[in-house]
C-alpha cells in the first residue's frame, strides 16, 4: 500500500460542517447532498463532533427520536478520535479500526481540515469508477 498523507488527502475538501443546534432532518438533507457519510459538528472552527449514518439509524431512528425537532448536539459523538494531518493514512486506518468507526476528521490546531473514511482505503480505480458513476447519476437527476 503506498504512503499517503493525510494532509494531500484533503487538501482541498470541502467537508459538511454544521452546528449543533441544527435539526438531524436537515443535516441529512445536507449529507444527502454532497454525498457524504458524515458530517463534522462545530462551534464556531473548533471541532465538538461528528455525526454518520450510524448515529442516523441508531440514534435516531432506533432511539425513536424526531429527526425533524431533534438538535444534532444530541446524538452526535461527542470529542471524537481526530488526527492531524502530518500522519500517513494508515495511521488512520489503524484509528478506524481499533476504534471500530469508519470516519476520522482530520484537525489541526482544534480545526476540522477534512475527513477520511474507510473507503479511502478501496483500490484508487475503484474510486475512479464510482466517482464517474456518481457524475452520471448526478447527471441523470
Amino acid at each position: 500500500m503506498a504512503i499517503r498523507s493525510l494532509r494531500s488527502m484533503v487538501a482541498g475538501q470541502r467537508p459538511l460542517i454544521v452546528a449543533e443546534s441544527l435539526a438531524v432532518a436537515e443535516v441529512a438533507r445536507r449529507m444527502h447532498e454532497v454525498r457524504t457519510g458524515a458530517a463534522l459538528v462545530a462551534d464556531g472552527a473548533r471541532l465538538v463532533g461528528i455525526f454518520t449514518e450510524r448515529d442516523a439509524l441508531f440514534r435516531v431512528l432506533a432511539g425513536a427520536r424526531d429527526p425533524r425537532t431533534t438538535p444534532v448536539g444530541q446524538v452526535m459523538t461527542r470529542d471524537p478520535q481526530t488526527i492531524h494531518p502530518d500522519k500517513p493514512f494508515e495511521e488512520a486506518l489503524r484509528l478506524m479500526y481499533e476504534g471500530r468507526f469508519r470516519h476520522v476528521p482530520v484537525v489541526e490546531d482544534g480545526r476540522p481540515l477534512g475527513i477520511v473514511s474507510v473507503r479511502e482505503a478501496i483500490h484508487p480505480d475503484f474510486i475512479e469508477l464510482a466517482q464517474v458513476l456518481d457524475t452520471r447519476e448526478v447527471a441523470r437527476e
